[in-house]
């Protein structure tokens, strides 16, 4: 008992010369965009936010749209992207850049802000946690029951329309590969997002994808919420078919360079990660493995580097997920909820 009181104190001590009282080099800023259902004052996306803050040393910050989750079901998805747009743009800790970590549904408003945010801060690593960037086939509701797959059929037949675009954001990116003329023309939000309309490709858009540091793709193994999981990688069925599923290398998205996929990729700046469980349900030890390093200052590669000290509430932070790493404990436990 005595040597396990000496060892908790020696620890404390540890801990307090070489978090407390030497100033850290702090990381340059990240911030999350949730999935769809979720919030910002979940537990979930606070403690997920806090552990990649004190694991990369970074300061994170979860940017809210609207009242979070009803908004994520119900707004369109451009204007979810202006909204985060002019909040990056008025917080003066991310004037200097920042990274993005994205979650699900977004991922497609980090994307949009990268792409489309003019006057923005620069973006330097963009993770993307179950992102459906080349589209997905379905939106689930309630699951196989005969009532849901009527309500299923029901949406698809009527997912390009003008009332549903304008009233359901998953619209924005559900890509039915049978209806390639209905989605191209109909759908508001990932043509744009994707420069799939020829003739009004925006290099820009590409320019400013292309720019960053890092691009992280996270699928989930067993992944059954994204149709198909693949997606994840911009990976996709080919046009009028639902079969096979192509790599994202095989797409005409990546082929001809329309968003500067390719260019990240030769350059070798894509990281294309496979972990395992279903959607979102990625556990802490890959959060600190495939996550945290590109959260991390020499990842971002920022060209100064900002002496801080820690304030109480990180002294505290720090303590309680040192002592966690320490023991082990829930290393391989799920964070998230599943979430679109």
């Amino acid at each position: 008992m005595a040597s396990l009181s000496q060892s908790t104190t020696f620890l404390i001590i540890i801990f307090f010369f070489t978090f407390i009282l030497i100033p850290t080099t702090q990381a340059i800023p990240f911030i999350v965009f949730h999935g769809i259902s979720d919030k910002c004052s979940n537990r979930g996306i606070i403690q997920f936010t806090e552990l990649l803050s004190s694991w990369s040393n970074s300061q994170g910050y979860c940017v809210e749209i609207g009242d979070g989750s009803w908004d994520s079901w119900t707004m369109p998805l451009l204007e979810q992207t202006s909204i985060a747009c002019e909040k990056v743009k008025n917080m003066s800790e991310l004037s200097e850049g920042y990274n993005i970590v994205g979650l699900s549904q977004g991922t497609m408003i980090g994307r949009g802000i990268i792409e489309f945010c003019d006057g923005g801060p620069p973006v330097k690593n963009f993770i993307s946690l179950a992102g459906p960037h080349a589209g997905t086939a379905s939106i689930p509701f309630c699951g196989s029951a005969l009532i849901c797959i009527l309500l299923d059929s029901f949406i698809k037949s009527e997912i390009y329309s003008n009332y549903v675009q304008e009233h359901l954001a998953p619209s924005g990116y559900l890509k039915i590969p049978t209806d390639m003329t209905g989605y191209l023309e109909g759908c508001r939000f990932l043509p744009k997002l994707n420069n799939e309309i020829s003739g009004t490709r925006n290099s820009t858009y590409k320019e400013r994808f292309a720019s960053l540091q890092n691009l992280v793709l996270i699928m989930f193994e067993d992944d059954t919420v994204l149709i198909p999981k693949e997606t994840s990688w911009f990976g996709y069925f080919p046009d009028g078919s639902f079969d096979p599923i192509l790599p994202a290398q095989e797409t005409k998205l990546y082929k001809e360079d329309w968003i500067g996929l390719k260019t990240l990729d030769e350059a070798g700046k894509v990281k294309f990660i496979n972990v395992s469980g279903n959607h979102l349900q990625i556990s802490r030890s890959d959060m600190k493995k495939y996550i945290a390093p590109y959260l991390e200052d020499q990842a971002s590669a920022p060209t100064e580097q900002t002496v801080t000290e820690p304030s109480s509430y990180e002294w505290l932070s720090r303590l309680r997920y040192l002592f966690k790493d320490l023991i082990g404990l829930n290393e391989d436990q799920s964070l998230l909820h599943t979430t679109y």
